[in-house]
Parts: structure tokens; sequence; C-alpha cells
């Protein structure tokens, strides 16, 4: 089983390699796509059928420990159970399907093989997620699975409206991550060693002992909750989901009406024991499902693309599926996801033929055919819309077409704050930056002087500049340069600031730095050569299409984004994963600044390469903000 395991995740990753390797030849290509499926195929139900025949174990396999300490563990342990076999299942039935509809759909396609290589990498990911035994390897699949999404919503990227789509999705994800970072923090700080998704039903056997204190568990459910919410469009984040239709028809089948958007629920059954604990959390779980079948389904009356409309009912279902979590209706999730998983898929698939169907029927008429309905209402009886007055109509319209002002709130609420923070920090001169960096440290000495304080408090004030670093990468619009070298800034302030706080953390700073630092320079490198007959400080921080007119050095600028955010091809990953743990023995106050750092340094990142890398070549000049 062990070994099945392992294959059923190297084969997806083999996919990917191939497939880099075939030199855009489509028929090579759909080759290795059909083969790397059915061998995937072939290894999944070896697999569930060899479980199966043993009786249905929660079954656990340690592979090996990436990195270890005299306080500090990384397993890389996998585990299986009925939720991870019912997904499983669902993932290799619709990705074999999306693959024999792709080899087709997209002959001829400019970006055939770039789609591939993403959706391969992108069941890689969510195998890795289905498979993980701990919260620390589901993040690693988390991210993978991030950054396909990112990829394929920005797929036709010589259009403005893709591009900002896939950013607008990927800034969603990350401040999601906030949430499953902190969760994961606070169960190493209060569970220690027992993080394994086998071990919680056991932490929380005993209703009358619980393995933490009623504030803690509520603040790490909330933090699951949250994370869950942003990956399944959940109330309020509802909006992002039907943007990132922009992609292929088959990405947005397999992504958001299929697999990826219920991520989220599958977040919420893995750590069930945690938030079903206590009542509180089931309630805010209960609510935020019923107030995003209200939003999306009025939403989705008024979409003007069948997409949307299939987006929105997507959303809805999957708030259904809160209630029934927060319910207590664990097996009755398991059903509808499998239901409403193939259900998104096919309609998704079959959007196109019907679209076309519609359009010749009217042609053939030659008259209107009005493919939607013009009112919100009309699809209910008309003694219910009889009692419902015009003023409550109009305004339910209006609201729908708005879909509840939802991303105003959000952007309102999170973004522009920090941006206005942002610009003003970029507004002082570098020499005003320096003076006040120096005034706080200075201050924060005499202090400890004066008091005699441990040295530990030098952390607070550098993990201040690290986060106005941070925003000011975050903020700033027209010079790459400065983007790339705040977020370097803020991330050595980082490390340092871990030293203060344990001088005796110097290796695992080392891990983290040994990430960083090279992504940082070869981010520097790449940008100079793709920048070198640019000036920046007339013109804006526009779309320059190098995907198309430089794109090794483009691949190069990628690899250095995702070496900056933490990805876990780079050693930052689990340096990230380790500065944390060294906040939670020393500094706990320390997490929050430094999760925020990570977060808004990827969100910042990826605004640069794709303002770089994205667009059409004929319009450098002109091309819009």
């Amino acid at each position: 089983m062990n070994g099945l395991i392992l294959t059923s995740l190297a084969l997806p990753l083999l996919g990917f390699i191939l497939i880099f390797l075939s030199d855009h030849n489509e028929q090579r290509i759909a080759r290795i796509s059909f083969w790397c499926t059915h061998a995937m195929g072939l290894s999944l139900v070896g697999l569930l059928l060899t479980w199966a025949n043993a009786g249905f174990p929660n079954h656990e396999y340690p592979w090996f420990t990436l990195y270890e300490t005299s306080d500090y563990r990384f397993p890389i342990l996998f585990y299986l159970d009925k939720v991870g076999a019912v997904y499983l299942f669902c993932i290799w039935a619709i990705f074999s399907i999306i693959v024999k509809y792709c080899r087709v759909y997209l002959h001829r396609e400019e970006g055939y093989q770039r789609f591939f290589m993403t959706i391969f990498s992108f069941v890689f990911g969510l195998n890795i997620v289905i498979l993980s035994g701990s919260i620390d390897i589901l993040f690693a699949g988390w991210e993978i699975v991030g950054i396909s999404s990112f990829l394929l919503i920005a797929f036709y990227r010589h259009r403005v409206q893709p591009i900002r789509n896939a950013l607008r999705a990927y800034t969603i994800y990350r401040f999601c991550d906030i949430g499953l970072l902190l969760g994961a923090w606070l169960c190493h700080l209060l569970f220690h060693e027992n993080q394994r998704f086998s071990q919680f039903a056991e932490l929380f056997s005993n209703p009358t002992v619980p393995p933490a204190d009623y504030a803690a568990l509520l603040l790490i459910s909330i933090l699951i909750l949250i994370a869950a919410m942003g990956k399944s469009a959940q109330f309020p984040f509802c909006f992002w989901l039907p943007r990132a239709m922009e992609g292929p028809t088959p990405s947005s089948a397999i992504f958001y009406g299929a697999l990826s958007v219920h991520l989220g629920v599958f977040l919420l059954l893995r750590t069930l024991p945690i938030w079903s604990y206590y009542y509180l959390p089931r309630f805010i779980m209960l609510t935020i499902g019923l107030l995003t079948v209200i939003v999306a389904s009025i939403s989705e009356k008024t979409q003007s693309n069948i997409k949307g409309q299939i987006a929105y009912a997507s959303i809805t279902q999957v708030g259904f599926m809160f209630m029934e979590l927060a319910l207590g209706l664990e097996y009755l999730v398991l059903v509808h996801f499998f239901g409403n998983a193939f259900l998104r898929c096919y309609q998704l698939l079959v959007s196109p033929s019907i679209v076309v169907h519609l359009l010749r029927v009217e042609s053939a008429t030659d008259a209107d055919f009005n493919i939607t309905k013009s009112s919100i209402f009309e699809s209910l009886p008309a003694s219910l819309r009889n009692i419902l007055p015009e003023v409550l109509q109009n305004t339910l319209y209006v609201f729908s077409l708005q879909e509840g002002h939802l991303e105003m709130l959000v952007r309102g609420a999170l973004w522009s704050p920090l941006k206005r923070l942002g610009s003003n920090i970029n507004r002082r001169s570098i020499t005003i930056k320096l003076l006040y960096g120096i005034a706080c440290l200075a201050m924060v000495e005499a202090l400890l002087m004066s008091f005699g304080l441990d040295q530990d408090y030098v952390a607070l004030p550098l993990s201040m500049l690290m986060v106005l670093s941070s925003l000011s990468a975050f903020s700033e619009k027209r010079n790459p340069y400065k983007v790339w070298n705040a977020i370097g800034i803020s991330a050595i302030l980082s490390g340092v600031a871990v030293c203060f706080l344990n001088p005796d953390a110097w290796a695992d700073i080392i891990v983290f730095a040994s990430g960083i630092i090279p992504a940082w320079v070869l981010g520097i490198i790449v940008l100079s050569k793709l920048l070198k007959n640019i000036a920046f400080a007339d013109s804006p921080f526009t779309y320059r299409a190098f995907a198309e007119t430089q794109p090794t050095l483009s691949v190069l600028l990628f690899i250095s984004f995702l070496g900056l955010v933490g990805f876990p091809i780079s050693p930052a990953f689990l340096g990230e994963d380790l500065l944390l743990s060294d906040a939670s023995d020393f500094g706990p106050w320390f997490a929050l600044p430094l999760t925020m750092t990570f977060v808004i340094n990827g969100i910042a990142a990826a605004r640069v390469f794709l303002r770089l890398c994205m667009g059409r070549p004929t319009e450098l000049s002109d091309s819009p903000r």
C-alpha cells in the first residue's frame, strides 16, 4: 500500500516533467498525458482496492524525516481514510475526463504545452493535499494548487482581464493562507508532537478533558475556517470564483467547478475534531454557509454568462456543505461533494456546446431568443412573486447585479488600509527610512539598558520594520527593483528578528536564508537583464509581455518568485515553518507579523511577475495600468 501511495503521487509529477521536455510537440504531449493519466488511474485503483481488502483502515505512512533538531521535526507522512478515498477516486475520474477532452479541445492552441503542464502540477498538488498526514504537508500541496490556479486563470495572457483576475484570486488565496499558517503554528504550540491527522481524534476523545483551553481551540477553529472560506469561495469571498472562469473551459471544470472549490470542505473534514469540539465554531460555520447560499443564489440569477452562473451554483452547493458539516452530517457531505463535482464538471464542459446550439436555434428562427430570464424572480412560483413588493424586487435585482458589494467590502477592509500605509512609506526618502530604523533600534536598546530587559525585545522594532518593508513592496506600482528589494529586506529582517528571539536558532535561519537569498539575487539579476533599457522614473509599471519576448528570463523570474514566496521547491518553505516554530517557543507575539510578511510578500512578488511577463508584445509602450 505504501508503494502505491508514492506511485500515485509520483506519476503526475512525472507527467509534468515529461511534458516540459516534450518541445511543444502536440502528439507527444497527448501521448504522455494519456499514458500518465491511465497509469495514475491504475495506481489509484490498486491503492483503493488494497486499502479496501485490508478492511478500510485509517492508514498512516511515515516516509522519512525531512529535517529534525532537538525540539523540531518535519516528517513526510501520508494518511488515507474514507474521506481521502472518496476524494482520490473523484480526482482521478474527473482528471482523466478533462485530459481526454483537452487533447482535442485545445488542438493548435498556442499554450497547449503550458496548459497540460499546469493541470498535471495541479493534480500533483491535489494528491498531496488529499494524502497529507499533517497540516504542514497539506500546506505544501495547498500552495501547489494555488500557483496552478494562478497560472491557469491567466492562461490567456494577452488579455488584461484574465491577468487581473488571476492576481485577484491569488490575493484571496494568500490572505487565507494566514489562517492555515497560524493554525499550523497554534497546533504546534498546543499539541506539540501530536499534530498528525490520525492523532486529532485521540486528542479530543475525552469530552471532559480538552487538549487546550476554550479560547485557544476557538482561535484555531476560526483560523481553519478562514482558510476554508477563501479556498471554497464562501462568504465574504464569493466574488473571486466567477472571475476565475477567465481560464479555458476545461480548467474551469476541473478547478472551480469540481475539485479545487471543494478543498475548503476537505480541510474542515480533516480538522473535524478541532472545530467540532465546541458549539460556537459550528454556529459560525452554519451562519457562513447560510449567508453564502443566500448571496450566491441571488447573484447567480443576473450573471450574463453560463460559466458565471455555474460558478455561483457551485458556490451555493458548497455553502450547503458548510451547513451540513456544522450540523454533523459528515457522510452526507461526502455524497454531496461527489455529486456536485461531477455535475459541475459536466455542465462546464458542455456549456460551449449549449451556447452554440442556442445561437443556431436563434439564427434558424430569425428572431431574438432570450437565453436568460429578465427578472431574478421569474423562476419562482407566481404566488410567491405576487407577494413581493416591486421595490424589494428591484432592490434585490440591483444587489445581485453588484454581487452584494462583497469585493468592495473585502478591498476596503483588507487591502486599501495596507496600500495607504505602504504608499505613505514609499513617499519618504531612503534616508528618512534608514534614520527611522536606526532611531527605533537605538530607542529599544536604551530601554533595554535602562530596565535590564532581555535582548529578545530587539525583535519588536525589527518585526515592525519587517512589516513596513513588506507594505512598501505591496504598494509600489512603478519600480520592480524596489518591490524585489523590499521583499528581500523584509525576509532578512525576519531572520535577524528570530536570531534576537533565540540566538540558538542560527541553523534554522541558515535554512531559511538558503532559499530566500538565492531567489532574491536571481530576481535582481533577471530584472536587470529584462529592464536594462527601461527607465521607471516617468513610466508606469505596465504589462510588458516578456513571457513571449524573453521566455527563458521569464521562467527564471518565475522561479525566483517561487523562492521568495516560500514555495515547496525551495528551502524557504521549510525555513518559514522553522521561524514560526521558533516564534512559538520564544516570542508568540512574533507569529502574526511574520505570517503577514510571508503573505504580503507573496502578493507583491506575484504582481511583479504578472506585470512584466504577461500582456501583448505589441503593447509594450501603451498597455494599461
